[in-house]
């Protein structure tokens, strides 16, 4: 059976569409692992994807009444893309049965490559049996996206090319997993020439199909699936994968959201390019291997898969790559509502850069601050802090692993104020860097208090900063020297609507 693969892999038609992509050193991630970490550029296809290789292998071989009639495929949008580039070259019409989840983009270069895109389900499982019906009532012909040898063989290509790109020894090679064709194509390529190389699955912690699958050995029908990384976005693997892939695969890898994220934003450190949430599944399960395993000096490759990315997601990417990485804490901490706290909170916290401050009034005696703290040195740096704070008499909780304070809460801090005598409210530019905060705090000094307090770093020259402070009237000219000597730009909100309607 490996030796079948083997000559389908060897003899695939994929270079009529696909290039031979890039096997690139990724600097950055090599020196801070310790290893020799290179990247498959399967981002760089022309559909931005692998899929097309797997896509154009199948149509090719398909007899010429079969063309003639049609294909139907169902898919995310990769697998649509690379149906629908093929299907054009060859003179093929094709229809492609697309969730309503996907991302507009893929929906859009599937009819610009000309495919027809029909939106149909909420999941990929919904989508195919819909094409299946579709391609039974139509006489047409169903191009499965994983669950087809000339598909698996068409992706297999991939491990060929890094054999030959990298003849030198090789520790591990790690892939993405979502129905399971590109690790068995590549698994049973690279396990037949050198069997040496360990061939490490990931998948998203919230769609494990093929690690359930192997640990029950038997395939498994999940109940439900997350949808960040939509390419991978499947409820069972398909069943020629996982045959091939309890012989050939020899361990899963499990990633979170956040590990995702995190791994997006290396790939782009390194290469200056955007991998789409499947498409960075393998950096971060790489990078999750070395952390577990305590790896060095090891040549590890990643398949960068994908880079079909909804322009819109990258806020969220943003915002929970430095948590996945460990590089931010999320800290509910209490102080005493006077005025001076936050001053002294500030100079607790050291020469740490603030990524986030959202505080609201809402007690006379204490005050409730949401921070984000910036952090060079992961987990350990986080602990100590917590304890460092705890040692300076302030109650904290901890919101770093917090999902419902990741993704809400920290919107959410804020409101109505009950009874604030004398606010008034300006927005200021800040420096983004550190200091700016306690500058401002110490040119205050404890004269009047903060009432709101709202600091996000969107990462620009300058942070954003909403403040209310208490002024009594006969305070306001001694406040305008304050603000005239600050030196930062700012603008009074205190007639704002918004501010009057919600805060």
């Amino acid at each position: 059976m490996p030796r079948r693969y083997i000559e389908k892999i060897l003899t695939a038609r994929v270079y009529d569409v696909a290039r031979q992509t890039p096997l690139d050193e990724a600097a950055g991630l090599s020196a801070r692992l310790g290893n020799r970490v290179r990247l498959k550029r399967e981002d760089l296809q022309p559909v931005f994807s692998f899929k097309l290789r797997g896509a154009y292998n199948k149509l090719v071989s398909l007899p010429r009444e079969a063309l003639e009639r049609g294909v139907v495929a169902a898919s995310a949008g990769n697998h649509a893309q690379g149906v629908a580039l093929a299907a054009a070259r060859l003179g093929v019409k094709a229809l492609i049965v697309m969730p309503r989840t996907t991302p507009p983009i893929k929906v859009q270069a599937v009819r610009r490559l000309g495919g027809r895109p029909l939106l149909h389900g909420d999941t990929y499982d919904e989508a195919c049996a819909h094409a299946r019906r579709l391609a039974e009532e139509r006489g047409m012909t169903f191009i499965h996206p994983y669950d087809d040898p000339e598909v698996i063989a068409g992706q297999g290509t991939v491990g060929m090319e890094i054999l030959h790109q990298h003849p030198d020894p090789l520790h591990a090679i790690f892939v993405p997993v979502g129905g399971g064709g590109l690790v068995a194509g590549v698994a049973v390529y690279v396990k037949h020439l050198r069997p040496s190389i360990r061939i490490v699955g990931v998948e998203p912690d919230d769609a494990p199909s093929l690690e359930r699958a192997l640990a029950r050995r038997r395939r498994v029908t999940l109940p439900h699936v997350g949808i960040f990384a939509d390419g991978v976005a499947v409820r069972q693997v398909g069943r020629e994968p996982y045959r091939l892939a309890r012989r050939f695969v020899d361990e899963m890898v499990l990633v979170s959201t956040d590990e995702i994220c995190a791994a997006i934003k290396d790939i782009f450190d390194d290469t200056r390019s955007i991998a789409e949430p499947a498409g960075a599944l393998a950096v971060a399960g790489l990078k999750r291997y070395v952390e577990r395993t305590g790896l060095r000096d090891e040549n590890l490759v990643a398949v960068v898969s994908g880079a079909n990315m909804n322009f819109d997601r990258l806020r969220h990417v943003a915002e929970r790559a430095e948590l996945g990485e460990r590089r931010e804490a999320l800290l509910a901490v209490t102080i005493p509502e006077r005025p001076g706290s936050f001053l002294r909170f500030c100079r607790a916290i050291g020469h740490r850069s603030i990524t986030e401050f959202n505080y609201r009034y809402a007690d006379p005696r204490e005050a409730h601050v949401f921070a984000g703290i910036e952090l060079t040195e992961g987990d350990a740096e986080r602990e100590a802090l917590v304890r460092h704070l705890r040692e300076q008499g302030y109650p904290v909780v901890d919101m770093t692993d917090n999902e419902m304070a990741k993704l809400h809460v920290r919107y959410m801090v804020g409101g109505r104020a009950p009874a604030v005598d004398d606010e008034v409210l300006y927005r200021f530019e800040f420096p983004e860097r550190p200091g700016a905060l306690a500058r401002f705090l110490t040119r205050m000094g404890a004269r009047w208090n903060i009432s709101l307090f709202h600091y996000r770093n969107h990462g620009s020259d300058y942070g954003r900063v909403l403040v209310g402070i208490q002024v009594p009237p006969g305070d306001r000219r001694r406040f305008q020297a304050f603000l005239d000597g600050l030196g930062y730009p700012y603008q009074e909100e205190t007639e704002n609507p918004a501010y009057r309607l919600f805060l």
